[in-house]
């Protein structure tokens, strides 16, 4: 039977020492979490009701209901996602699968990086110069999305290019040994056991793209509007301005309101995520490695 030696209980203090500690930071990471959600509830929930969903702004906006804010959010995310998703899983594709490793390679992947670190009124200044004025958009839906496309793209092509590196290369060299083409290989392969990682940065963009206020402030949306959008052309009113609007530009809104636009808000961006979340658990468990 051996001992312990000095050095193995030191070794074990330690051990227990740093779990301890980690222990603590990511309680320290989730307790402001916990403490905003329960603020949120605290102060929000008063207002909430069917009628706050369903209704439009009263009485200066310092009454009634978010519907037309909610689903324009809703329309402004759907078309983010439907021109960003395309193009940043595409890029990906091309980077991680078809690129080789010069020059041209290393300067798009420093313009994706350059482009995650630029701030959103710069992004919002470019939907107008480039969306709005030079393909005569206006300030539209189209607009609008376009712009919250381009400033979460390198999101999904990081995430993206992430999740196909990390398919074992044994698979492709299976899929290439029984004839099958490069894109075969990544349509049927490769693709299918990184849709999890793909999800990932499909989550990451619809939770930046709610809560941003520059730039569909600037491209889309409108202070107030007495009806629903009917199409991409269309001005809209978003969640994250109408909180702007009633927080800082209304006087005389209700205390509730705009914590209860905020719960509202937030809710939204957890119901959104929790459903790619377990979609993402789905692929996940089909994983063959």
């Amino acid at each position: 039977m051996f001992e312990r030696t000095v050095k193995d209980q030191r070794n074990q203090r330690t051990e227990r020492l740093f779990r301890i500690l980690f222990l603590l930071m990511s309680g320290v990471l989730i307790v402001p979490v916990f403490a905003v959600l329960g603020f949120l509830f605290y102060k929000g929930a008063p207002a909430l009701s069917w009628a706050f969903l369903t209704t439009w702004p009263e009485d200066g906006m310092t009454a009634g209901g978010i519907l037309p804010a909610l689903f324009g959010t809703l329309w402004l995310v759907g078309v983010a996602l439907l021109v960003s998703v395309p193009i940043g899983v595409a890029a990906a594709i091309y980077l991680s699968e078809y690129a080789k490793d010069n020059w041209m390679t290393r300067v798009i992947n420093l313009a994706i990086i350059n482009l995650a670190g630029v701030p959103s009124i710069v992004h919002a200044l470019f939907g107008v110069g480039a969306f709005v004025l030079f393909f005569e958009f206006g300030t539209s839906i189209l607009a609008a999305s376009l712009t919250l496309a381009v400033m979460t793209l390198p999101v999904v092509i990081v995430s993206t290019r992430e999740a196909l590196q990390a398919v074992p290369q044994a698979f492709r060299e299976a899929s290439w040994s029984l004839g099958n083409t490069r894109w075969q290989t990544i349509r049927h392969v490769v693709l299918p056991n990184s849709g999890s990682g793909i999800l990932t940065g499909i989550i990451l963009e619809v939770s930046r793209t709610v809560g941003e206020t520059v730039p569909v402030m600037f491209t889309g949306a409108a202070f107030f509007l007495p009806y629903l959008p009917t199409s991409v052309f269309d001005q809209t009113m978003a969640m994250s301005l109408h909180l702007f609007v009633v927080t800082t530009q209304v006087p005389g809104v209700p205390e509730q309101l705009p914590f209860g636009v905020a719960l509202v808000l937030i809710l939204m961006v957890l119901v959104l995520n929790s459903a790619s979340i377990l979609f993402r658990s789905r692929l996940r468990r089909r994983k063959k490695w």
